[in-house]
């Protein structure tokens, strides 16, 4: 492998792990010794890259825009390129919005031929049944989400009753054909999924359950799957629902 190759590699391993990254870590996925490790990370800073941390300790990656694009082989422009055409396919209208703008970024910093494939994959993906679309501001659900808030909705069922719920949104997910919050339940005491295109109205409270979303997550995922339909996949940061 050439130096120029192996300085690019060790700026994927960097991007790729959560840091601080150790010097062993990344003499493995180089696969270098630690003292050539160490003169290529002097390197890359000498080339502009802004890289924290010392031997022993471990080291970070702050991007900047003067840094060496980023590299893809083939097919991760592949799955990239399909993952977010899924998501314009399926998604609200701002996350569909957000992902063409995604990609027009992307393809700007790509090198040429790469730029190229990626304009041109051969993976697409769209859906002539549209999901229903969502009757509430998707943007603030995921924002209150984030922000770990509980939130208030006014819900109509499967049977078509109305009822007032207030709920500690974990995740907006896609399940087989619609988007759904899971959550927890304060009137039921339990988790559920609600369908985002039967909610009406809804309120961000002051209240917040932080830091439990990520734990309460993985219960809720735990209980509720057995419920969801064959074929559903999560989505964004979030699976129809087993009826609330």
């Amino acid at each position: 492998m050439s130096r120029t190759a192996r300085l690019f590699q060790l700026m994927q391993s960097l991007r790729r792990h959560a840091p601080p990254v150790t010097a062993q870590q990344l003499a493995d996925d180089t696969g270098v010794s630690l003292r050539t490790l160490y003169r290529d990370i002097e390197a890359l800073r000498g080339l502009g890259a802004i890289i924290d941390g010392t031997a022993g300790y471990g080291y970070a990656l702050t991007e900047d825009a003067s840094l060496p694009p980023m590299m893809f082989d083939d097919e991760e422009i592949e799955a990239i390129v399909l993952g977010l055409r899924e998501v314009q396919a399926i998604a609200d209208p701002d996350l569909a919005g957000a992902a063409r703008n995604a990609l027009v970024k992307l393809q700007a910093r790509l090198p040429d031929a790469q730029a190229h494939r990626l304009q041109y994959a051969v993976l697409a993906a769209d859906r002539i049944k549209r999901p229903p679309q969502p009757t509430i501001d998707v943007r603030r659900l995921r924002q209150a989400t984030w922000d770990e808030s509980t939130v208030e909705i006014d819900y109509i069922d499967a049977n078509g009753d109305s009822s007032t719920r207030r709920v500690d949104p974990l995740s907006i997910v896609f399940l087989k054909e619609t988007h759904s919050l899971i959550a927890w339940c304060h009137l039921r005491q339990a988790y559920r999924n609600f369908r985002l295109d039967r909610m009406q109205n809804l309120r961000v409270t002051t209240s917040s359950f932080r830091p439990r979303r990520v734990p309460m997550l993985r219960a809720a995922i735990e209980e509720l799957s057995s419920c969801w339909p064959e074929g559903s996949a999560m989505v964004a940061k979030s699976p129809d629902p087993a009826q609330s």
